[in-house]
């Protein structure tokens, strides 16, 4: 999902062909004045945002893309294994969390 600045077909036929994605370009309504928020749009900017938390990834420090990608892909591994080992989740009964406790 991209913004209007992605919206080329020069840029979606070299993002098809070298990436292997399909670029959807999410158009800001015609009549909207101000700030507006468009549909599953938030959701990119929010993962980009939770990158940009490792300090690493927070300025471009990297010579080679490789090494860029791989940092990114280290912060989501970071950030995913974080919350799968949250000691309280969500919903879960107490009484689960307890016989885990006692289990350990």
């Amino acid at each position: 999902m991209a913004d209007n600045g992605y919206s080329g077909a020069e840029f979606a036929a070299w993002a098809q062909t070298t990436l292997g994605i399909t670029i959807k370009v999410v158009p800001r309504p015609e009549d909207a004045v101000g700030f507006v928020l468009l549909p599953k749009r938030w959701v990119v900017e929010r993962s980009n945002s939770w990158t940009m938390r490792a300090r690493r990834n927070a300025r471009d420090y990297e010579r080679l893309m490789s090494h860029a990608e791989a940092h990114i892909q280290w912060a989501f591994i970071t950030l995913m294994t974080r919350r799968l080992a949250r000691q309280h989740r969500r919903g879960a009964p107490a009484l689960a969390q307890k016989e885990l406790a006692a289990a350990a």
